[in-house]
């Protein structure tokens, strides 16, 4: 019998994305002491569609408002924290979908977020600080490279 107790946490976000001539930008946002660069993402409330989070989440974070392309992936891991003096283990689920920015400012983040910044989309792979998420974004490039986007 194991000393803690397991949870379940479903997160969503998004790669916003815009195109800019030939080149398609992503923002990022900047998190934490060490300004770790990663994907704008958060819980999904109670009664609310992963993909009602991603968005949310992305106009929260970044600033940006945008619209739903598509879903790129799900990706889950495992994690432990503590709550009230008691260790909890983590079964974390995030959907991810690819989001088409439409308006807003990178400036009009809130307070969670230390910065929010466009990067072309090779430059934002590198930057980000977690292999998944640069999975997600190398997938997101991936779809952008053969969609047809007129917008």
């Amino acid at each position: 019998m194991s000393a803690f107790v397991t949870k379940t946490q479903v997160s969503a976000g998004g790669v916003v994305f815009r195109r800019r001539g030939r080149r398609t930008e992503v923002a990022l946002i900047s998190v934490g002491e060490r300004s770790r660069w990663q994907l704008p993402k958060g819980l999904v409330g109670k009664d609310e569609a992963p993909e009602a989070a991603a968005l949310r989440e992305a106009r929260e974070e970044t600033g940006l408002d945008a619209e739903l392309v598509a879903p790129i992936e799900k990706i889950e891991y495992w994690y432990f924290s503590t709550e009230r003096g008691a260790r909890i283990r983590y079964h974390k689920f995030v959907h991810f979908y690819l989001l088409r920015f439409t308006s807003g400012d990178v400036r009009d983040h809130d307070h969670e977020v230390n910065e929010a910044r466009w990067f072309e989309i090779g430059e934002a792979i590198s930057r980000l600080a977690f292999k998944t998420e640069r999975g997600v974004v190398e997938r997101a490039r991936e779809r952008l490279g053969s969609m047809n986007d007129e917008r």
